[in-house]
């Protein structure tokens, strides 16, 4: 794109300009397309250490990029006659199709509908919608509660009700953690005590330090990219229902989650876990397309799943109660394994996690299978992707032999690569 191409683009309306693949090219792209093959000769999109020490460029040569790019539209709006950009937007007049085209089918376009001069409208700062973000939950009530506790460093804790109105409860709070503290914290230094409904993405890139409770139900997207913290939900207390048969959060749950621990007393909506890269998590069931894209983490499913479960999971394990023995119909078979809980190390780990969700949630059927665990052991289904599988069987072979645990997923990496 050239300072050209962005004057025709705000003379046709543009008010936003995007950048990719020239300022890729000032940075020593040669366009080889090979990017998903590990192969980029200049050392951009690349993560062999040898390529990668190719790479040559410089945030300077963007900034230079830029600057002849904003030059030239000067250039050609001083031509115009206009100052500003924003005088330039929408204004077709002051642009006309070329008279002599190249080929028989360039006279064929008519641009008449895209050049028709119309009622200028465009981008004002007056109008910019105000979101009211000092009436949210987090800006109104938990910044002000935890403020002083957060100046000097020390834990709090406070409760409070929320509704389905209270969406991405949490979050506000949490980037001033982060903000603040990066990922120093301990866990459960700030612990926020919420009971109702929890609205959409409810706890969504909460980070660690940050834990909520929830005693109530949660809509969509609960735990939209924790990152770091931790996430309770149980019923009310007051409930009579039983909890692994009742849906408690709704669909898509922990999307794109990347640390942290989530544990949910009651069944998981449709898409729990979708994208899920680091995080633990249980839950007492789930809908359609559990674990879908997974890449990390772990997560634990302690009844029924819905259909097309880890569709396309890459990494991570998950760990499915099975006690009808049909988790294989509904099991998308395509990139996954299923096995017994077979290893002590993975039985070890899975009642780890059950542990941790009891005494999370106080959940009543995580402590009848932690009584009897020997007996529901069997019941349980491990699913791993293949080639996590062969990944993690070469990393530990490599640190056998000393080699440090970063290096070792790099050579992995290139043996995978090589078979």
């Amino acid at each position: 794109m050239s300072g050209r191409d962005v004057a025709i683009a705000c003379i046709l309306g543009a008010e936003e300009f995007g950048f990719a693949t020239a300022p890729l090219v000032s940075m020593g792209c040669v366009m080889m397309r090979v990017c998903n093959l590990d192969t980029c000769p200049v050392g951009i999109a690349t993560q062999n250490p040898k390529l990668r020490s190719r790479f040559c460029g410089k945030p300077e040569y963007v900034m230079n990029f830029m600057t002849f790019i904003a030059e030239e539209l000067r250039e050609i709006m001083a031509k115009l006659g206009v100052r500003t950009v924003d005088e330039l937007v929408g204004h077709t007049e002051k642009i006309r199709m070329r008279t002599k085209r190249n080929t028989h089918r360039a006279d064929t376009i008519d641009l008449s509908s895209i050049l028709k001069r119309l009622p200028a409208i465009h981008y004002r700062k007056e109008d910019k919608y105000d979101f009211e973000l000092q009436k949210t939950l987090d800006e109104h009530i938990l910044l002000p509660a935890f403020e002083p506790y957060l100046k000097k460093k020390k834990p709090h804790e406070i409760s409070v009700e929320v509704s389905s109105t209270n969406r991405t409860a949490g979050t506000i709070l949490g980037s001033e953690i982060t903000r603040r503290f990066g990922e120093s914290l301990s866990d459960d230094t700030y612990i926020v005590n919420c009971h109702g409904g929890g609205g959409q993405s409810f706890g969504a890139f909460i980070p660690k330090g940050l834990t909520m409770r929830l005693e109530g139900d949660s809509n969509d997207y609960f735990g939209k990219g924790l990152s770091g913290g931790k996430l309770i939900v149980k019923p009310d207390a007051k409930s009579t229902f039983l909890a692994k048969e009742n849906i408690i959060i709704g669909n898509v749950a922990l999307y794109g989650a990347t640390s942290g621990e989530a544990y949910i007393n009651g069944v998981a909506g449709e898409r729990f876990c979708v994208r899920n890269s680091g995080a633990l998590a249980v839950a007492e069931g789930c809908g359609d397309h559990g674990c879908e894209y997974m890449t990390g983490g772990r997560a634990v499913i302690l009844g029924r799943t819905g259909k097309n479960f880890a569709a396309g999971m890459s990494g991570g394990i998950a760990y499915v109660l099975d006690e009808s023995h049909d988790l294989y119909l509904r099991l998308n078979k395509q990139m996954v394994s299923m096995t017994e809980v077979s290893e002590q190390h993975s039985a070890d780990e899975l009642r780890s996690l059950i542990e941790a969700h009891v005494r999370a949630t106080g959940s009543p059927f995580g402590k009848e299978i932690l009584e009897n665990f020997e007996t529901y052991l069997p019941k349980f289904k491990k699913i791993v992707p293949n080639d996590y599988q062969k990944m993690m069987i070469s990393i530990g072979k490599l640190e056998e032999k000393g080699i440090p645990h970063e290096q070792a997923k790099l050579e992995a990496f290139y043996e995978m690569q090589k078979a």
